[in-house]
């Protein structure tokens, strides 16, 4: 069973921002942050404003006790990797006891007249073990800037041994015909590189796949490549070929190949009914196989804000941290009420924060209208506890859940 008994008290006492009742440690540098409140065993929900001279930070932070048996993360995803759901309905579809948003997605091809949006997120995506898509390529990514020496291959994960760690995960596959053996350079992305072969499976959707071919390595905006093919393999045979990039839902066991240029002429050198066999996976840096991991790029190693960090674009912020080696994992996001005269912050602010909360490495994950954060209710149903800056919630790629067993 999920515990949520004990949230109807917390969220009685913190309600509106704390209310009477509620333990406030205040600090010299304009940081107060409410008593941790026990959601369940192994989590706490903390409440925080920080005062800046342009306005007032207020955040919400769970802290989520790893090495606790009973504690477990996973990545909340929608039925296809090209679609998107609400926060809140991620977490009620797993029975998640709170969630925060994840990765960012492609959430518009205004340069792409005509071209569906797909919804999917930008970078590699692990869920219950399974690897569900790879990372599109730096300049094809949506969100801030990248800082130097980041890539949309980073990713914040959680390992089968119960500990959180950023890593960076590589896509190695192969494409082997008669007519020759090729890299694989995409696993369900919205984007594919130059040049390069990318595989659909049944966990794309039913979103068209032209979005594949359009833009570069560095230039999002670019044009859709007319150069381009693609081939339905069932049963390790060629069954189907076509000029262009095809949409509609992908038989379980099959795999439509999509290439472009140089990709795009090895898939026509196949003929119907010839042989192909693919392989891929998700290689990561470190060692052990992940449970789950989102993509992030960091914002803070080994408790110093990563160089290089944009200093300007201030806005509202989800983020996750990692503490006390793996074994805390802290999930934050930043609270848009209009009319309170709140702020948000620059990703370098962001770094500075998750630090003073007491992480020692943090990722930056989708934010502005994005920018959710759930817990379960006394009903055990998915509420919105802080305020996105849209009018309502924004249906999303994916999300980071926290489970309790007890």
């Amino acid at each position: 069973m999920r515990t949520v008994a004990t949230i109807a008290v917390a969220w009685g006492v913190l309600a509106g921002g704390g209310a009477a009742g509620a333990t406030r440690a205040a600090a010299a540098d304009g940081f107060t942050r409410t008593a941790p409140v026990r959601l369940a065993r192994g989590v706490t929900y903390t409440e925080f404003r920080k005062t800046l001279p342009r306005g007032i930070v207020h955040g919400h932070l769970l802290t989520v006790d790893l090495s606790d048996p009973a504690v477990s993360v996973d990545l909340l995803h929608p039925s296809a990797v090209a679609a998107r759901a609400p926060v809140s309905q991620l977490a009620d579809d797993r029975d998640a006891l709170a969630a925060v948003n994840g990765d960012f997605f492609n959430i518009s091809e205004a340069q792409h007249p005509g071209v569906e949006v797909t919804g999917s997120s930008v970078g590699p995506a692990v869920s219950s073990g399974r690897q569900l898509k790879g990372a599109v390529p730096d300049g094809q990514r949506f969100g801030p800037t990248l800082p130097p020496g980041a890539t949309t291959k980073d990713v914040l994960g959680v390992g089968y041994n119960h500990r959180a760690r950023l890593d960076r995960l590589t896509l190695r596959g192969t494409v082997r015909s008669r007519t020759g053996s090729w890299p694989l350079r995409g696993l369900n992305q919205y984007a594919l590189p130059e040049g390069g072969i990318g595989a659909y499976t049944a966990r794309w959707g039913e979103v068209s796949r032209e979005r594949a071919v359009c833009g570069t390595d560095t230039d999002r905006a670019a044009g859709c490549d007319t150069d381009a093919a693609e081939v339905t393999i069932r049963g390790g045979r060629v069954v189907e070929s076509a000029d262009r990039p095809g949409a509609g839902a992908i038989e379980p066991g099959s795999v439509v190949l999509v290439g472009r240029e140089q990709g795009a002429r090895h898939l026509r050198a196949l003929h119907i009914g010839e042989r192909v066999r693919i392989s891929h996976r998700l290689v990561g840096r470190l060692p052990g196989r992940l449970h789950c991991a989102v993509g992030g790029f960091a914002v803070l190693r080994a408790g110093r804000p990563a160089p290089g960090l944009d200093t300007v674009a201030v806005t509202m912020r989800t983020s996750a941290g990692i503490a006390d080696r793996g074994r805390t994992l802290l999930l934050m996001a930043l609270d848009g009420a209009k009319g309170r005269h709140q702020t948000g912050l620059t990703v370098r602010e962001l770094a500075g924060l998750m630090a003073g909360l007491g992480a020692r490495d943090a990722v930056d994950l989708d934010g502005g209208g994005s920018s959710t954060f759930v817990t379960q209710d006394a009903d055990g149903e998915a509420q919105v506890r802080n305020h996105p800056t849209v009018e309502r919630e924004r249906p999303v790629a994916n999300a980071v859940g926290v489970f309790v067993d007890e």
